[in-house]
């Protein structure tokens, strides 16, 4: 089925649930809604699409945000008069307390604000990595090994590249241990970048980029998983695997409750900051246990569309169009249909779409916010061009680039995956200089990497992430003024 085909499909879904919530002017017609409905549960695979055509337009417009965050909190971090406030701001303790309790503490001392930000706010970002990284495995582009075998190894050259590079230049010195640092790819700037260029990038090379950065995520996961925990506690670490093994067996019991995988995640998550795991490991194994079916089957679902539009008389169409108020029988009427299209979708997905704009316009500019500041007025300029900054900015830009064009090229001549649709190779080089955009998760690993050295930490932190920042620049000033010229100068004919 074509992508225009799709769209009708989509619009046929959101008319359906305009009318289930009562928004739509037109009157209400059981036969054509019944249709909508019935076409939604047929094509219920392209639901899957359409979340993640959403999921891209999420990110896109988030990357924009981000961008403003981040020249903010780099304008506001050099201001004298008020960077101190700025720094300080961040080291307020925070609490949540139930007599002695704190729930944010660590190792019974309470988190700051800085600390809050990235052990818990990043844990929910985490957490729809997680239900990002499910979708894709069972219906995304991870679910057909020939679709995802492009982006996977295009994902893998760019992680072991820029690393090698990073030892290559950070070999015996004391800032060898952030090698994890350029491996990243921030799926919200990046996309951001795309979306300045319109309907001139194809939707493949989209795709493309998404699921890199979705791999990239998963590597970054093992690496903070594997290399960033500190010293174990055993006792609290059994008590969070036998938590997740209730939401496990919550999962295989189709337990569908939303409040249920969030609440024993929480307490999850508090055990894991504790235990010495880091924090945000827990918010992707609760997202692997969210299930992936609805409460509703399709069946059952279209039968309680049909008990509840039957209630609905044509010759009732004029007085429903009329009045401002419905009556307490239409009310309820449509507020089954509306519950039946809320249980229709499967917890994995309703919390994936809630969460896109609390993670994109919430969590993730926030974390840039307290993160990117970086005073730079004590800085020898010249500090850019070596240590540190140096390696990243070189890791970044040319070994995200090559790593990812590279491996892609050879994927592409073993004739072990096709190239993306409406794309060449100029195109997919300039796609893979995007792919240097680390920020985020870059510089989430730079915290983890030098945030516990002490005093010689806090400088090489602020070079990690002065090189980041510029590195991440290069990468996407580059990547669109490539993509400016490379890309068909009309858009490309693909509804999207």
């Amino acid at each position: 089925m074509t992508n225009r085909q799709n769209n009708s499909n989509y619009d046929n879904a959101e008319n359906q649930q305009n009318s289930a919530n009562g928004n739509s002017s037109k009157p209400i017609e059981s036969p054509g809604l019944m249709q909508n409905a019935e076409n939604l549960i047929v094509n219920s695979a392209h639901v899957i699409f359409y979340s993640a055509r959403q999921a891209l337009r999420h990110h896109a417009s988030g990357g924009n945000v981000l961008i403003f965050a981040t020249v903010l909190a780099l304008i506001v971090a050099n201001i004298p008069a008020i960077s101190g406030h700025y720094f300080e701001f961040w080291e307020q303790e925070i609490r949540l307390q139930i007599g002695n309790f704190n729930i944010f503490s660590h190792g019974g001392h309470p988190m700051n604000l800085l600390q809050f930000i990235n052990d818990a706010l990043m844990a929910i970002f985490f957490f729809s990595i997680g239900l990002e990284i499910k979708r894709e495995v069972l219906v995304g582009e991870l679910s057909s090994f020939r679709n995802a075998l492009l982006p996977i190894i295009g994902a893998i050259g760019g992680m072991i590249v820029p690393v090698g590079i990073y030892l290559a230049f950070s070999m015996g010195t004391d800032y060898s241990g952030g090698a994890a640092i350029p491996m990243a790819t921030d799926i919200a700037f990046s996309l951001g970048v795309l979306a300045m260029l319109g309907r001139r990038v194809p939707l493949s090379l989209k795709i493309f980029l998404t699921t890199l950065a979705v791999v990239d995520d998963i590597g970054g996961i093992i690496v903070i998983a594997v290399f960033y925990s500190t010293q174990i506690d055993g006792i609290l670490l059994l008590y969070a695997l036998m938590l997740f093994g209730v939401l496990l067996m919550g999962s295989w019991l189709r337990i569908k409750s939303k409040m249920f995988y969030i609440g024993v995640g929480g307490v999850i998550w508090f055990l894991f900051l504790n235990s010495g795991i880091h924090p945000t490991i827990a918010g992707v194994l609760v997202a692997f246990c969210v299930p992936a079916t609805p409460v509703f089957e399709p069946k059952k679902y279209i039968k309680k569309m049909r008990d509840a539009i039957t209630h609905f008389r044509r010759e009732d169409d004029e007085t429903l169009s009329r009045k401002g108020i419905l009556s307490k029988q239409q009310l309820d009427w449509l507020k089954q249909v509306e519950s039946a299209s809320d249980k229709v979708i499967s917890p994995l997905q309703d919390l994936e779409d809630t969460l896109h704009p609390l993670v994109n316009y919430i969590i993730i500019p926030l974390f840039a916010f307290a993160n990117a500041g970086i005073f730079l007025l004590d800085m020898d300029p010249m500090s850019i061009f070596e240590g540190v900054s140096w390696a990243v900015i070189c890791a970044l830009v040319v070994g995200k680039c090559a790593g990812i064009f590279v491996f892609s090229w050879m994927t592409i001549k073993l004739r072990l995956a096709p190239m993306p649709e409406h794309s060449n190779w100029k195109m997919m080089a300039s796609i893979a200089m995007l792919g240097g955009i680390g920020f985020t998760v870059s510089i989430f690993i730079a915290n983890l990497s030098f945030g516990s050295m002490g005093d010689e930490g806090t400088t090489l932190l602020s070079n990690a992430k002065l090189g980041i920042v510029v590195g991440s620049l290069i990468a996407g000033i580059a990547g669109y003024l490539l993509l400016r010229c490379t890309l068909p100068k009309q858009p490309v004919e693909v509804d999207e």
